[in-house]
C-alpha cells in the first residue's frame, strides 16, 4: 500500500481548536453566532407573552431580528478586514502579518 492514507495535522484538529483558529482570522463570526443565539433565546422566551399575535408572525419577526444581527456582524467584520488590510498599512506604515 502507498502512504496516501496518512493523516495530516489539519484532519486531527478538534472542532474547538478549529473554531478558535477561525475566530482569530475572522473575529466577528463568533459575535454573529452569539448574537443569533441571544436573539433566538430572547424570542423563544417572549413567545410565551405574545398576547394576541400569531405564532407565525412572532417567528418571522424573531428570524428577521436574528438575521439582521448576523448581517450586521458580517458587515462589521468586512469593514474591519478592509481597515486591517488596506487602510492601516497605507496610512500608518504597518506591515502585514
Amino acid at each position: 500500500m502507498s502512504s496516501d492514507n496518512q493523516w495530516s495535522a489539519d484532519e486531527d484538529e478538534s472542532q474547538l481548536s478549529r473554531l478558535i483558529r477561525k475566530s482569530r482570522d475572522s473575529p466577528f463570526v463568533p459575535v454573529g453566532i452569539a448574537g443569533f443565539v441571544t436573539v433566538v433565546s430572547y424570542g423563544l422566551y417572549k413567545l410565551k407573552y405574545r398576547r394576541d399575535q400569531k405564532v407565525s408572525i412572532h417567528l418571522i419577526h424573531m428570524r428577521v431580528a436574528a438575521q439582521g444581527f448576523v448581517v450586521g456582524a458580517v458587515t462589521l467584520g468586512v469593514l474591519y478586514s478592509m481597515y486591517k488590510d488596506y487602510i492601516r498599512p497605507r496610512f500608518f506604515n504597518v506591515s502585514k502579518k
